[in-house]
């Protein structure tokens, strides 16, 4: 399927705005840009019942969550969110209105962790703030009307991969329970081998192949960690025992074949799964929203899901 006319257009636009690439910059005003960028955008939020900032002392530092309680009267299923960016960029304000989409649509609540970034803590950092934090949400979360036995891990590329690297870790490592993942166009290995995805959309698409090995090279301390399934989960032995997962890849994306191996590779290992491939879409789609109507269809999906996933077996 050609690539959608308004994807097309907005990345002619990017292109002629002329901003260097971020990893040709230092670190500080890559952030800024990309944040300033995303502004621009004046991407709408979705009125909810009740936006919460709290934190908590996980097992290295305090570990701030924004916290979007949907109206209603609950219990309220619960969605643990890990935002993109490359484990490098972006923060709980980038993600307001994705997370009050889901939040309003999906009837949840959605926790949002502020989790370290690299390169200033490199991995295990995150991962360790999003156990920690799915731990913390799991137990505190009838505080504010959620529903403890309907947990869901979710979240956006990087965000994603943070996502499904928590669901085996709390397989392994123990509680709590996980009603289901939501991974939106995730990173689930390592940049090497290269696949097939990596080279056909290496440049022009949004997102590089330069900037995913430059978003690797900040997280990772040595290539040594990258077959650690904690940072690639596809390497992980077996898949078996994860929650239900709800797998969305973009077709016009670099990490395309991430998606769909994990996906594929779940339901090898008896996961339940539903995979979406949005075939004219490109990376980080649904955070243009207003300006994609598949963000919104891939938002309705996501709450379909998580809904349908919450009822009782």
């Amino acid at each position: 399927m050609p690539l959608d006319p308004k994807a097309k257009a907005l990345l002619t636009a990017i292109a002629a705005a002329g901003e260097p690439a971020i990893d040709s910059i230092p670190l500080d005003v890559a952030r800024a840009q990309v944040e300033k960028g995303m502004a621009r955008m004046n991407i709408p939020v979705m009125p909810v019942g009740f936006i919460k900032n709290t934190s908590f002392m996980g097992s290295g530092r305090e570990i701030p969550v924004r916290i979007y309680i949907p109206e209603g009267e609950g219990p309220f299923p619960v969605m643990v969110f890990f935002h993109g960016g490359g484990w490098v960029l972006f923060s709980l304000d980038t993600y307001d209105p994705m997370c009050t989409h889901i939040c309003s649509m999906a009837g949840c609540i959605v926790t949002s962790v502020d989790f370290r970034l690299s390169p200033e803590h490199k991995f295990p950092a995150a991962i360790d703030d999003c156990l920690d934090a799915s731990r913390w949400i799991a137990e505190h979360c009838m505080e504010w009307n959620g529903d403890a036995s309907r947990i869901f891990l979710s979240g956006d590329s990087a965000g994603g991969n943070l996502a499904a690297v928590t669901a085996l870790r709390i397989r392994d490592e123990g509680g709590p329970a996980i009603k289901g993942q939501v991974l939106i166009y995730p990173v689930t290995d390592y940049f090497q081998p290269e696949k097939p995805s990596y080279a056909e959309f290496a440049d022009g698409y949004s997102l590089t192949r330069d900037a995913l090995k430059w978003f690797w090279n900040m997280y990772l301390s040595s290539s040594d960690d990258a077959a650690d399934p904690r940072t690639s989960p596809l390497r992980a032995s077996g898949l078996s025992g994860l929650p239900p997962a709800l797998v969305i890849v973009s077709a016009y994306d670099p990490l395309r074949d991430d998606g769909i191996a994990y996906a594929k590779r779940l339901a090898a290992a008896g996961v339940s799964v539903n995979m979406s491939l949005y075939e004219d879409m490109i990376h980080g789609f649904i955070s243009y929203l207003g300006i994609f109507r598949q963000a919104t269809t891939a938002l309705e999906e996501i709450s379909e899901w998580v809904r349908k996933t919450s009822l009782p077996v």
